[in-house]
């Protein structure tokens, strides 16, 4: 059997609902334990709890922390693979955070539940299981870090949460699932065949997101100045347009050393120097905005975060963003 380390961080696959009022909190004990020896007729599984934290409070320090103690743990020669349970709203983030630092073959697997344990219709203690099996796999092995939900596996570079509360959320818009898990085994059908990986040891690059919209006012990127930001992420319209009001003060970053990534609110599609007019894509491509083909924003704060934490600047910053993530 595949030795499997569980590590449970919390979200609402360790959580209940109260019948009464029909909120839904974490308790004292995690609900996924009582699956615990369910998971060990797949795998000889090691449970460590790590956090026992909501998704919306997991920060990029928790996610660093998280990694470390990883690459601790494998250090050690013990483990096939390793299952991350996780809350939803911020797991394709954890997920793309640690693929960008993993650089063993051992497949790491972040799994999760719309709907908590208690609730009718749980999918928490499937897509566990899931998740152990596919970590056990032989195939899963130098595909990086990967999200197992709902009968499908997602690459982390791809993943988004598309849906608020459907369980088939998980989605790889253009791409789709690299694999799927069936009652025989787990099929991949095809992998990534470029994985970006970064060395840091400590993270301390403060970077902003935005998102652009109709009408954006200067004053909305001056204020983040005074933050003293690293790096800047704007979510674009389209292929890479944004409000000519805003220029100025892409500039101000610009001139002072403060890289600005462009990507696209849309779900699907890439930015791309198109258009010449004020504010479009060509525009700002020429004024030294860097391009981020296929990330969304989320994503591409994290990856500036990290590559400028690991002292990335200049061409060879604009270089590790613009090349085609496939």
């Amino acid at each position: 059997m595949k030795r499997i380390l569980t590590i449970h961080t919390g979200g609402t696959i360790s959580m209940k609902e109260d019948k009464q009022t029909g909120s839904v909190a974490p308790g004292e004990k995690n609900p996924l334990d009582q699956w615990h020896e369910e998971a060990k007729q797949v795998a000889d599984i090691t449970v460590i709890p790590f956090f026992h934290l909501p998704s919306p409070h997991i920060t990029p320090e928790n996610m660093f922390e998280l990694s470390a103690f990883i690459n601790e743990k494998l250090a050690e020669g013990l483990y096939d693979g390793i299952v991350i349970t996780h809350g939803t709203d911020t797991l394709e983030e954890t997920a793309y955070f640690l693929d960008l630092l993993h650089r063993s073959p051992i497949p790491i697997i972040l799994t999760g539940a719309m709907r908590s344990s208690n609730e009718l219709g749980a999918d928490g203690p499937y897509n566990f299981l899931a998740a152990i099996r596919t970590a056990s796999s032989e195939q899963a092995r130098e595909k990086g870090v990967l999200v197992v939900m709902n009968d499908e596996v997602h690459s982390a570079i791809n993943v988004t949460k598309t849906h608020s509360s459907n369980v088939a959320t998980f989605q790889s818009p253009q791409f789709g699932p690299i694999g799927l898990v069936t009652r025989r085994g787990i099929l991949f059908h095809h992998s990534p065949s470029v994985r970006e990986q970064f060395s840091i040891s400590s993270l301390t690059k403060k970077v902003f997101l935005l998102k652009a919209y109709a009408g954006m006012e200067r004053e909305t990127i001056d204020l983040l100045e005074s933050a003293s930001p690293s790096g800047l992420v704007i979510e674009a319209f389209g292929q890479g347009n944004v409000p000519p009001a805003i220029v100025p003060a892409i500039e101000s970053l610009i001139a002072r050393n403060i890289p600005v990534v462009l990507v696209s609110r849309c779900y699907s599609g890439i930015v791309q120097a198109t258009y010449e007019y004020a504010g479009g894509g060509m525009q700002l491509k020429n004024k030294g905005v860097i391009f981020s083909n296929g990330l969304n924003g989320q994503k591409a704060r994290l990856k500036l975060m990290i590559a400028l934490e690991a002292g990335i600047t200049g061409t060879e910053l604009t270089n590790t963003f613009e090349s085609w993530p496939s």
